[in-house]
């Protein structure tokens, strides 16, 4: 594949236009991609199964594949995202029933619903809080807002304030994005995505030797072609405990 189509979406249905990896948001159907990809489909599907029978806004849904993993469970889901090209692709290849999609900015979208999701999103805003009591305003008594963030100590090299990403503004330790959360809800549940299954057994592999294994064999393409287009979602897991080695946050807030 030419260098120049390695960050490209792959075969999109007739009409829709793929869209091209930048480094602000994530896509399906990029192999090179696919880890990151399958570590935020996880979150997706598990906030999926407890929006049973439920109206959902998705905020900044980017590509448009979470919000149509939210419609398999939810009664009604809208999709939001200010950017023209995500906005016109999403429309044209999620086509559900109970799926529609609005161009517009997280902090002027209004619609009362019974949870909001906003994944991956948060450490690119200008005012988070403003942003977090704009959703406690949409949801309906008794609703949800699940927010997701990347964990500062496993993204960004050791000591530093963030990691290089140019679209990240504020990257969050757990007692931060549980400090940042309570200022606009009363009760805040912190969850860390963690690796899993094949995950889990490349972290030991990794622990034992395997990075200077693989480069004295001379595998590592051949392995990671392989290897990293495997990556599933099941490959993820949410649990509460060790919250400062976690992957990403998920905070639950009501």
């Amino acid at each position: 594949m030419p260098a120049s189509q390695e960050h490209v979406q792959q075969n999109q249905p007739d009409g829709v236009p793929p869209l091209e990896l930048t480094g602000e948001r994530t896509l399906p159907d990029v192999p090179a991609e696919n880890y990151w990809f399958r570590r935020h489909l996880a979150v997706y599907e598990w906030i999926g199964r407890r929006c049973a029978g439920l109206e959902v806004v998705d905020m900044a849904c980017g590509e448009g594949y979470g919000t149509d993993v939210l419609a398999r469970y939810a009664t009604r889901v809208t999709g939001v995202d200010a950017n023209p090209e995500a906005h016109e692709h999403a429309k044209l290849k999620y086509t559900r029933p109970g799926v529609t999609f609005a161009r517009d900015l997280v902090e002027t979208y209004v619609e009362p619903c019974d949870a909001v999701v906003f994944l991956q999103t948060i450490e690119h805003v200008q005012d988070p809080k403003a942003v977090l009591d704009h959703f406690k305003q949409m949801l309906r008594p008794n609703g949800t807002a699940y927010v997701s963030t990347p964990n500062l100590l496993t993204l960004a090299p050791a000591g530093a304030e963030k990691s290089d990403n140019p679209w990240h503004l504020k990257e969050y330790r757990a007692d931060e994005f549980r400090q940042l959360c309570e200022q606009s809800f009363d009760h805040v549940e912190l969850l860390g995505v963690f690796h899993a299954n094949k995950l889990k057994i490349h972290e030991l592999a990794i622990r034992l030797g395997w990075d200077d294994l693989h480069k004295k064999l001379g595998i590592t393409k051949r392995f990671y072609d392989w290897f990293v287009p495997a990556i599933s979602a099941s490959d993820f897991a949410l649990r509460e405990a060790d919250l400062d080695k976690a992957l990403d946050f998920v905070a639950v807030c009501r």
